[in-house]
């Protein structure tokens, strides 16, 4: 009988005050969780090809931490305690993931709670650079301009180039790169003085000179800067975690039984897809597909020198499995559900030394990492709620549940000066409006602007409009009574035109307001353009974590 599922539902939403936090569940917790969670994978007994569960997952974490400390040195100091080379079966894990890139301040603070509860834990802390994910863009937008007529620029940090994975990504303009931070501050400083990336940037260019990855080189300057807040972790590229024997194994046991996978991924989302109400079928993700006995897997394959991504898919042949991009590449397996993936293994890592990259997708990175390398995986909202997803994947094709996983995050406005909120003023605007139309009688004014001549046909019209309103509906008269009315309103729009123009002159006005205000506070700007001792609210809780009872 299957177990049930460990995460339910969740209904997370992004903080909207000004220096609030999400964190579910709650942080004090968090130790409780992770206690759970290990005491829920050492219980589990579980074949994958050959090989138990939890021997590939001891195996794959001291190779996740020997990889990452090594990674990690090349260009910041990593403290003493990482330096492990002892069994990590004792050890807490904890990940989080994100792509390489200039990300808002919520996702950058979840790097932080990541490092707090690891030293809390005296775990290993790593952060997954997820560069397997397509980089559509290399430039922010960063607000400039004045209070009252604030615009977005986007600012570049390199000159565009195709749509291609973060991995294979390399930096096209180094004199772009280098002028980043001065172009940026320049624009933001008439709203925002000492701007993070002032200080960011030296890193992202002197940290690790010899990096030509794009988006590893934005990484480790923002590693290099969060060492700055004593913060502990390690970091290490989603490529790197797929090129591990121990992930070989994985995607050949995936492989071996693609059929019921397939099924468990589709039926999965389906259910996902009623029980949000969702008729799109890209979303939250595509189905998998299927086409002439291929099966689609949950896996990318592209090489070095043909960066294009596509779909992995793959069909039984005797007791080999033979995987194909459909284009150029068709490779035969020795595995079936039945066989140990020994020889598979080989093969599949074969094909990494020969440039060949098979890897993970969106729901697969979280899989692997939750089932194989981690005792807490901390999301953001969006992966949070995706991830919900993966949990009936994995209940439905494991049997068993996934180790609960956390959401973090936070919105920071700039500190920009704000006028009172004039979201009442603008109801106020828009019902005077609605008054105009419906009830002009009322702001004629006998002594207004209006002639005596005037004022006595508007009166007139008022006192026809007071008889049909004071006469009782009927069904007979009902569609001449509304008439007449409407006729009279429409009759007194020239006696308030001049009030209507004036009306009309505040609601632009509040509705420009409304969309500077808009610019100013969206939550959504990189972390580089907010000011340290801003950013630092959102860290001033962090350190009770050694507090915390678990």
């Amino acid at each position: 009988m299957l177990m049930e599922p460990a995460s339910q539902s969740r209904i997370l939403r992004a903080p909207q005050g000004d220096g609030e936090k999400l964190i579910e569940p709650p942080l004090p917790s968090l130790p409780e969780v992770v206690v759970q969670n290990r005491r829920q994978l050492a219980q589990i007994e579980y074949d994958v090809q050959g090989r138990s569960l939890a021997d590939l997952s001891a195996s794959a974490r001291l190779a996740l931490v020997e990889r990452a400390t090594a990674y990690t040195r090349e260009y910041r100091d990593v403290p003493d305690r990482w330096r492990r080379s002892a069994s990590t079966a004792d050890v807490p894990f904890l990940l989080s993931g994100h792509q390489p890139q200039l990300f808002h301040p919520g996702v950058w603070y979840k790097n932080f709670v990541l490092g707090a509860l690891g030293r809390r834990l005296n775990g290993v802390a790593v952060h997954l650079l997820i560069d397997s994910d397509l980089c559509r863009s290399a430039s922010i937008r960063v607000p400039t301009g004045t209070l009252q007529q604030p615009r977005v620029e986007a600012v570049p940090y390199d000159q565009p180039t195709a749509e291609v994975p973060y991995e294979e990504r390399g930096i096209r303009d180094f004199a772009t790169l280098a002028s980043f931070s001065v172009r940026v501050a320049t624009l933001i400083r008439p709203l925002v003085r000492e701007p993070l990336v002032e200080s960011l940037w030296p890193l992202t260019l002197e940290c690790n000179p010899e990096q030509s990855n794009l988006g590893l080189r934005l990484a480790q300057g923002r590693h290099a800067l969060e060492a700055t807040w004593h913060s502990e972790t390690l970091e290490l590229p989603q490529s790197a975690v797929c090129q591990l024997p121990e992930f070989a194994w994985f995607v050949a046991h995936v492989l071996a039984h693609l059929p019921r996978f397939w099924s468990a991924y589709n039926d999965a989302l389906a259910a996902y897809r009623r029980s949000h109400r969702q008729r799109s079928r890209a979303h939250p993700v595509p189905d998998l597909a299927e086409s002439d006995g291929w099966l689609e897997a949950p896996f990318w394959i592209w090489s070095a020198d043909d960066p294009q991504r596509r779909p992995l898919l793959a069909r039984q042949s005797g007791d080999e499995i033979v995987i194909t991009d459909r284009q150029s590449r068709t490779i035969r397996l020795a595995l079936s559900a039945e066989r140990d993936a020994t020889m598979a293994v080989e093969q599949l890592q074969d094909l990494s030394r020969r440039g060949i990259k098979i890897r993970t997708r969106a729901l697969t990175t979280t899989l692997f990492a939750r089932l194989v390398l981690s005792d807490l995986f901390l999301h953001g909202i969006g992966g949070a709620k995706y991830d919900q997803l993966t949990d009936q994947i994995a209940h439905k094709f494991f049997g068993f549940p996934l180790p609960e996983f956390a959401a973090v995050s936070a919105t920071l406005r700039l500190p920009i000066a704000r006028r009172h909120d004039e979201r009442s003023d603008e109801r106020s605007c828009i019902e005077r409006l609605r008054e105009l139309r419906f009830h002009p009688e009322q702001f004629i004014e006998r002594n207004g602007p209006a002639a005596a001549e005037e004022f006595s046909r508007a009166r007139d019209i008022i006192a026809s409009k007071q008889h049909w309103i004071e006469s009782g509906k009927t069904p007979e008269n009902a569609r001449s009574r509304h008439r007449a009315i409407a006729a009279a309103n429409e009759a007194l729009q020239p006696f308030v035109a001049h009030l209507r123009g004036q009306i009309e002159r505040q609601c632009d006005e509040y509705q420009q307001r409304k969309r500077a205000e808009a610019i100013l506070r969206s939550r959504d700007y990189a972390f580089c353009l907010y000011p340290r001792w801003h950013f630092e609210k959102l860290l001033r809780d962090l350190p009770n974590v050694d507090h915390i009872s678990g």
